[in-house]
């Protein structure tokens, strides 16, 4: 991993005018031509003595110093640190005082290193005293680490004799316990699972560069950096994953796809793993299926007012097709889980079709899609329709064969749930009409045609609120003025708009400081009329069919996303970034 050039240290001594700007520009290249850090460079071309940079970088960056000469080494704190991680980010920890682990740094603006104390502080639940220490008290430290951790040495030495002796599957859930083995590496592939759950991830990426390996989470929809760690870890963690996930270890030119369970206190997790091969190595992705389905309901997925009513009613029906529409990610699966979830009965048979099981939901039969041996979404419906089903799921409608069955399955008095990949609810017909099923058979099949994005939800605790500036006031009325009067008439002010906005410079810790906290849907619905099927039966088309969607007294996406705006639950930015007034009717 490069060393980092600290830029408030170098600024600092340009003011002191120890450096000029010429060795300012050479210092890059010298960086990493001798392999050195630049604080080490500048200590050895006599520019500033260690004492003197000690002190300087307590100054700037108000951190007390410690003398590690004279500090009483713990082997206790040692080991909360393996040699490789304390070596890589230069850090060390050099006392343990109950839960609050002291540790030593060199570059106080080194971002991965500050990044990876989090990450561990957060997993063993320590609480962490930086310090400012010197390159000699640091090299001092790290001649007596081998000494006290020889362990960690030598479990990274023999850590393919460890793997062999692991349960080559984890189908049947195992605990946290059982997956952390004595070697850092298990320890940190066991942290790295544990803390993707607590931080509300839904997918993990390890991705490997030419000096590191970087490891991301994906929060509320965002990647983001969670830990850095060195290359030459790369090769014992995916083998480990690999293990847990009964992949083949030696096949690296291939991508290949496996599953394991973790049990997490009385929680059962399932991670879905996928290997890719790259240049510099294996990239893993695992998806978190977190099967905690009770968690799901359509008032806290943004599901409300005029939405809201529009499925209780498709869902009173006798029979009739619901199709949810919108780009890979935006929580389509999640909302027919809640429709689901919200008519599961004992006196109904539910039975779904899915690609993978995301949500496991207690008293509805569930099956999963296997493609590669033939079991497609087309044969799964048609032995479904043998099951006496009430209520059939259908993950996603891909082909014409599928699109058919489903509309036949509805026209034979069941209640079809499905999703469809289009832009916005007006699109829906028209595919359905691509996928060859008959213009006839839509209107006396479809109920719902709804579409929808998803926004990261602004926290509640420490989100900011602001008047509306004239830009913002002008999109919010431009949007409530073309609403049915009804929103208009309890929305509209003459007085501006209180709206709200992020916390990003000072978040609290409810949302783990990333000032957003979990994520919430905007909806728009269409459902059949006779307007509408006189508009499918005759001259098709998408300005008639937003016509219809006005009549309906439909509300947008984005005219969803302003009405959450008002409320004080997303942010105006964000709904910008995902959605533009004018990208539905």
């Amino acid at each position: 991993m490069p060393a980092k050039i600290p830029k408030l240290l170098i600024n600092e001594l340009v003011k002191l005018q120890k450096l000029v700007p010429a060795d300012v520009e050479a210092l890059p290249k010298l960086m990493q031509s001798e392999g050195k850090d630049a604080g080490q460079i500048l200590i050895e071309k006599n520019i500033i003595s260690d004492a003197d940079l000690l002190a300087l970088k307590s100054q700037l960056y108000k951190i007390p110093t410690v003398d590690l000469d004279k500090a009483d080494l713990s082997k206790e704190a040692l080991k909360e640190i393996p040699e490789d991680i304390a070596s890589f980010y230069r850090i060390v920890p050099f006392a343990k005082e109950g839960n609050v682990l002291k540790i030593g740094i060199i570059n106080p603006e080194d971002i991965d290193a500050l990044e990876a104390l989090k990450f561990i502080a957060s997993d063993k639940g320590l609480t962490l005293d930086k310090y400012v220490i010197s390159y000699q008290g640091y090299e001092n430290i790290v001649r007596h680490y081998r000494t006290l951790t020889g362990e960690v040495g030598k479990a990274l030495e023999s850590i393919s004799e460890e793997m062999a002796n692991v349960p080559e599957k984890a189908d049947d859930g195992l605990k946290i316990e059982e997956i952390t083995a004595e070697s850092p590496v298990t320890k940190i592939v066991s942290a790295m699972l544990k803390h993707a759950v607590e931080s509300r991830a839904s997918d993990i990426h390890i991705e490997p560069f030419d000096d590191r390996v970087r490891t991301r989470f994906r929060i509320d929809g965002i990647l983001v950096t969670t830990l850095t760690l060195p290359k030459t870890l790369h090769s014992a963690i995916v083998t480990r994953i690999k293990i847990l996930s009964d992949l083949k270890i030696d096949e690296t030119r291939l991508a290949q796809d496996g599953r394991f369970s973790i049990m997490l206190g009385k929680r059962k997790i399932d991670y879905r793993v996928s290997t890719f091969p790259t240049k510099n190595g294996e990239k893993v992705v695992m998806r978190i299926l977190d099967p905690l389905a009770q968690k799901i309901d359509l008032p806290s997925l943004g599901v409300e007012g005029r939405s809201a009513e529009l499925i209780e009613k498709a869902i009173a029906k006798p029979f009739g097709i619901i199709l949810i529409t919108g780009p890979t990610g935006s929580g389509k699966s999640t909302t027919i889980a809640g429709i689901l979830k919200q008519i599961n009965s004992e006196e109904i048979n539910i039975v779904t079709l899915e690609d993978p099981i995301e949500y496991f939901i207690d008293g509805i039969s569930q099956s999963q899609i296997h493609e590669e041996i033939g079991y497609t979404f087309a044969t799964g419906l048609r032995h479904v329709l043998r099951q006496d089903p009430d209520v059939i799921m259908v993950g996603e409608i891909r082909d014409s064969e599928t699109a058919q069955l489903a509309i036949q399955a509805a026209l034979t008095g069941h209640i079809v749930l499905s999703t469809l990949h289009t832009n916005d609810s007006l699109g829906v017909i028209p595919r359905l009409i691509d996928m060859k099923v008959e213009k006839y058979l839509i209107p006396p099949t479809l109920n719902i045609a709804a579409a929808q994005r998803l926004l990261r939800r602004l926290c509640q605790t420490c989100k900011l609120e602001v008047k509306a500036n004239v830009g913002e006031e002008k999109i919010i009325n431009d949007a409530l003025t073309t609403m049915p009067t009804q929103y208009q008439q309890e929305l509209i002010s003459k007085n501006g708009y209180t709206i709200y906005k992020p916390n990003l410079k000072n978040p609290c810790k409810e949302c783990g400081g990333k000032a957003f906290k979990g994520r919430l849907g905007i909806f728009e619905m269409m459902e059949m009329t006779t307007k509408l099927e006189e508009i499918i039966l005759g001259n098709l088309s998408e300005f008639a069919m937003r016509e219809e969607g006005k009549r309906q007294g439909m509300i947008t996406m984005f005219q969803d996303g302003i009405i959450k705006v008002l409320k004080g639950v997303v942010s105006l930015e964000e709904l910008l970034e995902v959605a533009q007034s004018g990208d539905s009717a």
